[in-house]
């Protein structure tokens, strides 16, 4: 069972559009449904059915009115006809456009991971599929992401160059054999073209290679690789192209589900760093006790929140009780919960560990927040958000910062106007401001040093006898009540507040 608004959110990156949705987005999808435009299609209340072999706006309008299911999908560009748009108000049924040039197997089979929670089974994985097309076009064959990253290769690896065994051992493309195919004008046509490019050796590690794009519509999902010598005939040419086309069915399955597994998960994480309910920790796996928050925002670029959509995106690859933390990204930042118990290291690790697998470009950030159990949730979270705050680059922990946090908490208040604006501190401030003295900066000193002159003096480059002199001109200034400790204290804080104020 799924929601209509995360059916059209997955569908989405297939250029898909909610024409209409006259019972809102909240409806409840249980089943998938196929129109058979030869006979009456029995679609359950629960469907989404897929609208194919309609040939008109007025054929798609009969066929929404009569239909009992709850969402119909066709093909096509909005607007959407006004016809389909009565007719969808009459029968209640919400409308999707998509694409034309998205096959109806790609949207049954996304359409099916997504209502059916990934249940579905396949007829194997990109593994078997990488068999099945070397064994057909007769080469070592590679699946490969868009960032080039091995998804899959055949069994069959006999003879490969050694491009080839540094792919598979890598589970990447080496970067100088990238760097090759780049400028031979590979990634340029697999961008453009759903055409099979016979690509000669380049270099003496990289011998000749056969690829396709593997495209669902017009997005590009990544490609596959055949090591031959010379081009193939066009038969295997045919033969690659269908396995391109399998290759993205099982590629978009497994996204689609990673979509419904991170957008489940995220959910929960909302959920317990809210309220801190031990049972949903449960759910999620997590103990109900020793757990950090931790926040991180990822900037690259002018892009507000591209890098964050990449950070969430690792932080919850290979989705399963394997990752030690929960993840959910909230507005441009991703909170993560992590067992880790007093030392914050682990946390701190995971950070560093979430940057390697950033772009180099990428400047990643995080608060850490103190120890918490369940109920501690929220307060911990609230502690990485004021963590974050004072990163600049390194992981910040609560446990070390909980001063800074406490002076940048009182520094708030002091934008608000709630601290005293009158007093020895802000008549010192003041006169800087106007004479150009570092009055503010040497009581400072002073006080950090506890009253010791010659330690203040150093901490400020200055002589001894320079800093008595600054003091006894600033007791001319205002009334400094330096042997009162509650004063001292005051004056502490107010001079650090006015740090983070600047």
């Amino acid at each position: 069972m799924v929601a209509l608004d995360r059916l059209v959110d997955v569908l989405g990156s297939l250029g898909t559009h909610l024409s209409c949705a006259p019972r809102g987005r909240d409806v409840e999808l249980r089943g998938v449904a196929l129109h058979d435009p030869t006979e009456h299609t029995a679609a359950a209340p629960d469907d989404v059915l897929l609208g194919l072999g309609v040939p008109s706006p007025a054929a798609a309008a009969r066929l929404v009115s009569a239909t009992n299911a709850a969402a119909v999908v066709l093909h096509g560009a909005p607007p959407l006809d006004e016809r389909v748009v009565a007719a969808a108000r009459r029968s209640g049924a919400a409308v999707l456009l998509v694409d034309p040039s998205v096959p109806w197997g790609q949207l049954a089979n996304v359409a099916q991971t997504v209502v059916l929670g990934g249940q579905r089974k396949g007829s194997g994985d990109l593994f078997a599929v990488a068999d099945a097309i070397a064994a057909v076009v007769g080469g070592p064959v590679t699946i490969e992401d868009q960032q080039s990253r091995v998804l899959a290769y055949s069994y069959r690896q006999q003879g490969v160059d050694p491009v080839r065994v540094q792919t598979i051992l890598g589970r990447r493309v080496p970067d100088s054999a990238r760097q090759a195919l780049d400028e031979y004008g590979v990634f340029t046509h697999l961008a453009r073209s759903d055409e099979p490019m016979f690509v000669p050796k380049l270099t003496d590690q990289l011998g000749g290679r056969l690829v396709v794009a593997v495209r669902a519509g017009r997005e590009l999902l990544g490609s596959v690789w055949v090591e031959v010598d010379t081009d193939v005939d066009t038969d295997r040419h045919a033969a690659l192209q269908d396995g391109a086309r399998t290759a993205a069915l099982h590629m978009l399955r497994a996204r689609a589900s990673a979509d419904l597994e991170r957008q489940a998960e995220a959910d929960l994480v909302i959920t317990v760093l809210d309220d801190g309910v031990p049972a949903h920790l449960a759910r999620l796996g997590l103990p109900a006790a020793d757990l950090r928050v931790i926040a991180v925002q990822a900037h690259a670029g002018e892009g507000e929140h591209g890098a964050a959509l990449l950070a969430f995106e690792r932080a919850t690859a290979g989705f399963g009780w394997s990752r030690p933390g929960r993840s959910a990204l909230f507005g441009n930042v991703l909170y993560t919960v992590l067992p880790c118990g007093d030392d914050p290291a682990n946390a701190v690790e995971w950070v560093r560990a979430l940057t390697r697998e950033m772009p180099a470009e990428a400047v990643v950030e995080a608060g850490i927040g103190g120890r918490a159990d369940a109920g501690q949730l929220p307060a911990s979270r609230n502690e990485a958000d004021e963590c974050l705050a004072l990163s600049s680059g390194e992981p910040v922990v609560y446990d070390a910062a909980w001063a800074k946090v406490l002076l940048r908490r009182l520094a708030t208040v002091a934008e608000t106007g709630r601290l005293p604006a009158r007093g020895p501190v802000a008549d010192l401030v003041r006169h800087d401001q106007d004479f150009g003295t570092q009055y503010a900066t040497t009581l400072q000193a002073w006080l950090a040093a506890q009253g010791d002159a010659r330690e203040a003096a150093r901490a400020l480059s200055v002589h001894p006898n320079t800093l008595r002199y600054r003091m006894q001109k600033m007791a001319e200034v205002t009334a400094l009540p330096l042997d009162d400790p509650d004063q001292r204290l005051a004056m502490a804080i107010a001079l650090a507040v006015g740090r983070y104020r600047d």
